[in-house]
């Protein structure tokens, strides 16, 4: 009757097991509340439609710059530590999946005691077994499951999860940040040739008014100091060349850094002309940087990972139910270990357990989760102020860009001009050396400054998509 009545009360534990298990003592999680304006700045309305969306094989058409993209993807230093995180974080998922289930330990154990003769063991060994020692050999499988009653281990998946979900949010951000960073090199780059090609397309002409300028004091026209002042002009116009060949040698070494390979040239036959920069760019509603910014949603799934931490530690504070069994052989003779049935054992118990005094541990654990959740949110928050400056800075520089280059543009045309007009009136001995210099001078400065607001003007555009959340599609 006592065994039917103990066999009577499992489906009672089971069923109260169960109802146990549906209490929650944490809230699920909710996306922070943010305070996000419905447009940029500047902007004159906001729609859904983002360069964010397009693939960066869209946005970057130029073929050899798509192929330094591919490369840094896949050879990117950087990149590849930040997918090893990721197949960590998977492995740790697998475990965390696994959580809700038992766990079974085999124990096979042999121990040799040999007591006191004096001692109360060892009169009771010599008593009943008539030897002076005792043996005993067991081998069992253990079993132990913690009922998640108040949702502990379920917050411990969720924040596994989290974990894993932000580990793969930060590696589209490195795909982001490396896919950007390449661009602006390369554009960088151009920016250098197209200098160097200035430089040199100026060195030639410093080098006819040397000329011009030595055939005019040989006729007696100018004095030495003419000539000498030609002289300075072409050296200062020559030092340009090896600086620029120098610059551009570094970021050839730096691009190919970037895309995982020994520094050494760049092949490419693309200029800085070939991209334009006059195309609408469309960027979409701030609130769309949330689920689009990968940076943005790595700092939401920290906020998650947090939550789920604090309620790991408001169910800590609550009673555990751990359920523990084992069962095999055993005997206090090895000949008889295996002796079937007479060596089988078999226990069970059932323990609820919670800690009445463990020095403010779990309060500790709990208020330090409370607060660390609140320091997620402001984070979270924090990188989404941040990316929508990051927009409207890069859209101000798109703006402010392309019309510091039609500006440019033209007091390029107008110093060119300047310089044959300066010429002209130098050999017809109507202007002195120092206005031909001086033309050349400020021309040479307006083409090479020319060179980098479009350079600039491309890289805004990169910074703009990278804020977008665009570059890991």
């Amino acid at each position: 009757m006592k065994n039917t009545f103990r066999l009577t009360q499992i489906p009672v534990l089971i069923t109260l097991v169960t109802l146990l298990a549906s209490c929650k003592v944490s809230k699920d999680y909710q996306r922070p509340e943010l305070a996000l304006p419905t447009e940029y700045r500047n902007v004159p309305y906001g729609d859904t439609a983002t360069i964010a969306d397009m693939g960066w094989k869209e946005f970057f058409p130029d073929t050899t710059l798509q192929r330094l993209i591919e490369r840094g993807i896949t050879y990117n230093y950087d990149l590849q530590i930040a997918l090893k995180r990721i197949d960590i974080a998977q492995q740790q998922v697998k475990q965390a999946k696994m959580l809700q289930l038992p766990r079974l330990d085999l124990r096979i154990a042999g121990t040799y005691n040999r007591p006191s003769s004096n001692s109360l063991n060892g009169i009771s060994a010599s008593s009943f077994l008539g030897a002076k020692h005792i043996e005993n050999y067991i081998t069992a499988v253990d079993l132990s499951w913690e009922a998640d009653i108040w949702g502990k281990i379920r917050r411990q998946q969720q924040a596994t999860m989290g974990q894993y979900l932000r580990t793969y949010e930060a590696t589209k951000a490195v795909q982001t940040r490396l896919v950007a960073d390449i661009a602006k090199g390369f554009f960088n780059l151009l920016m250098l040739d197209k200098q160097l090609e200035v430089a040199k397309h100026n060195l030639e002409l410093s080098n006819n008014t040397l000329k011009l300028t030595t055939l005019l004091k040989d006729a007696g026209e100018v004095t030495s100091l003419s000539v000498q002042q030609s002289e300075a002009q072409r050296e200062a116009i020559a030092l340009l060349i090896p600086q620029l060949e120098q610059d551009i040698a570094i970021q050839e070494n730096a691009l190919q850094v970037l895309t995982g390979q020994v520094p050494n040239a760049i092949e490419r036959k693309v200029k800085l002309a070939d991209f334009k920069a006059n195309d609408s760019l469309a960027t979409g509603v701030p609130a769309a940087l949330v689920s689009r910014r990968p940076d943005v949603r790595a700092a939401e799934m920290s906020v998650l990972v947090a939550n789920a931490q604090l309620g790991v530690a408001q169910a800590s504070m609550y009673p555990s139910l751990i359920i523990s069994a084992s069962g095999g052989i055993e005997s206090f003779k090895s000949s008889n270990w295996f002796n079937i049935p007479g060596s089988l054992f078999g226990i069970a118990a059932g323990t609820i357990a919670r800690p009445i005094f463990a020095r403010r541990q779990l309060k500790t654990n709990l208020e330090v989760a409370k607060i660390e959740r609140e320091q997620s949110v402001l984070e979270f928050r924090q990188s989404v102020l941040n990316a929508v400056g990051e927009v409207s800075n890069s859209l101000v520089q798109t703006q402010k860009l392309k019309e510091q280059e039609a500006i440019a543009s033209n007091q390029v045309n107008i110093l060119t001009q300047a310089i044959s007009n300066a010429q002209l009136l130098y050999q017809s001995d109507m202007a002195n050396y120092l206005e031909v210099i001086t033309a050349q001078g400020n021309a040479l400065q307006a083409e090479l400054n020319l060179a980098f607001i479009r350079s600039q003007s491309l890289v805004a555009r990169v910074d703009l998509y990278r804020s977008l959340g665009g570059g890991w599609k």
